[in-house]
């Protein structure tokens, strides 16, 4: 069995099987909230923008939320292939001084691997980038979780639960979406549920801050009360609201590529357990998703990918043991991918998308 397969929507397959598999289809490249689950995807990433959109002359919006914005930031800098294996390597390393680390001391790891991932010269190739823009997302915290007391996070998540699970539309008395933008893009998201969004564009003093703010898990890492351009407040995973995605995007036509870890896209953080909540067809209609095969991922080190769990159920040499093995073991869906394409076959491989969408 191949190691990834290939959904698409159906205006997306349409478009497919008429003109091929070709980068020059695709105006937006998708990056999802997941943590560690990333590695996943990490020899996807060491081709697609190093190789396969290399030689584009359109302009790429590249979309990311909590671990996507930074796999985003990585793959809009000058040598992406670099950027992201650093992001691979300080990221898979991590170790605290205890079992059980404070948020302080995983938000200060998160700010050296931020610091790694992204110097001061990365920041002024990703503002300058004409062909890739930058996207990353984040929530403005409007109730309990803009606090940081732990009691007040968990009340306020358990309201945002409950409130989700009545509407996602719910939502938005909760929570703001941020877009931090590189300039010179007219990027715009169409969300069904219409929940309230803020476009900012990124800057060299922001971009740190926006990446944080887009991977501060509550309870977990510290939030961050001041972004560079945007109003003060309370900012917080992007994944919050857009786990997965239920959006679509403009203003350009082209497709959406979407590596992704589950064949089987999750909205929001707070619809992990909703099994009736599901996208909607307007947001994949045009998107392609890649994702790593189950026989792959059964052959992976205990038969499954990475999680933030492994941090708590693993010791840190076995973890990053295992981890480094995942990253390398990928590269074999970088391989397929670009191998596939080449000789023509994976346009024969695409499959319907395996969820019901509403």
């Amino acid at each position: 069995m191949a190691p990834l397969e290939v959904y698409a929507g159906q205006t997306a397959r349409e478009t497919i099987l008429k003109n091929g598999f070709t980068p020059e289809l695709f105006s937006y490249f998708l990056g999802a909230s997941g943590g560690p689950k990333w590695f996943s995807l990490a020899g996807l990433d060491r081709v697609l923008f190093p190789e396969w959109f290399a030689n584009v002359s359109h302009q790429i919006h590249v979309i990311g939320s909590s671990a996507g914005a930074f796999r985003t930031i990585c793959a809009v800098q000058d040598d992406p292939l670099a950027a992201i294996n650093r992001l691979a390597e300080s990221y898979s390393t991590t170790t605290y001084s205890s079992d059980k680390p404070t948020p302080k001391e995983i938000t200060e790891k998160a700010i050296d691997l931020l610091k790694v991932m992204v110097d001061e010269e990365g920041k002024q190739q990703v503002l300058s980038n004409e062909r890739f823009k930058a996207h990353l997302i984040v929530a403005k915290c409007l109730g309990a979780t803009r606090f940081e007391s732990k009691f007040r996070q968990l009340s306020g998540l358990a309201m945002s639960a409950a409130a989700n699970t009545v509407s996602r539309k719910n939502l938005s008395r909760l929570y703001t979406r941020y877009v931090f933008s590189t300039p010179g893009s007219d990027f715009t998201i169409n969300d069904p549920y219409h929940l309230p969004t803020q476009y900012h564009e990124l800057t060299q003093g922001n971009i740190h801050d926006a990446l944080l703010a887009s991977g501060s898990i509550p309870v977990v890492i510290e939030g961050v009360t001041n972004i560079e351009g945007a109003p003060r407040g309370m900012y917080r995973d992007g994944g919050i609201i857009d786990y997965h995605f239920d959006l679509s995007f403009g203003p350009d036509k082209g497709l959406v590529l979407y590596p992704h870890f589950y064949n089987k896209p999750i909205p929001g953080w707070f619809d992990k357990g909703l099994k009736g909540r599901v996208p909607h067809r307007s947001s994949y209609d045009n998107v392609v998703m890649l994702v790593p095969s189950s026989t792959f991922v059964a052959n992976l080190p205990y038969s499954k990918i990475p999680d933030r769990k492994d941090f708590e159920v693993l010791d840190a040499n076995t973890r990053i043991k295992y981890w480094q093995t995942v990253l390398k073991e990928t590269d074999r869906l970088g391989e397929y991918f670009m191998n596939s394409v080449a000789d023509g076959s994976l346009v024969n491989n695409i499959k319907p998308l395996p969820f019901k969408q509403v």
